[in-house]
């Protein structure tokens, strides 16, 4: 069953994902489709991700879920520092990079955690 009570995690990672789709239709809209489309897959996944995980079948389950939102996190931190280091795509704003590594620090503590399950 569904455990819908208030969840900080899936509270920033939903709001995460909306910001990463307003900077997505920022590249779409300078015709920088292919990273768009990485950054859109990556960012807005670890939301889907946790959210996943608040319906898990097992405790191996919900670990699972949180290891591959944590992976999906690296991955939008990569695209996110090459778009910074690129003079050829629109800056990030810095916002996107701290929500980011609060994200990685709470997912990381709930694997920690659910390891230790």
């Amino acid at each position: 069953m569904r455990n819908d009570k208030e969840n900080i995690i899936v509270g920033k990672t939903f709001d995460f994902a909306l910001k990463i789709i307003d900077y997505s239709e920022e590249l779409r809209s300078k015709h920088k489709y292919e990273m768009c489309s990485q950054l859109f897959k990556s960012g807005t996944s670890i939301g889907a991700n946790v959210w996943e995980a608040q319906n898990a079948e097992s405790n191996a389950d919900f670990f699972h879920k949180f290891k591959i939102s944590a992976k999906e996190a690296d991955e939008t931190t990569y695209w996110l520092k090459l778009c910074k280091a690129s003079e050829h795509f629109p800056n990030p704003d810095e916002q996107l990079f701290l929500e980011l590594t609060s994200i990685v620090r709470i997912t990381s503590k709930i694997i920690s955690s659910a390891k230790k399950r």
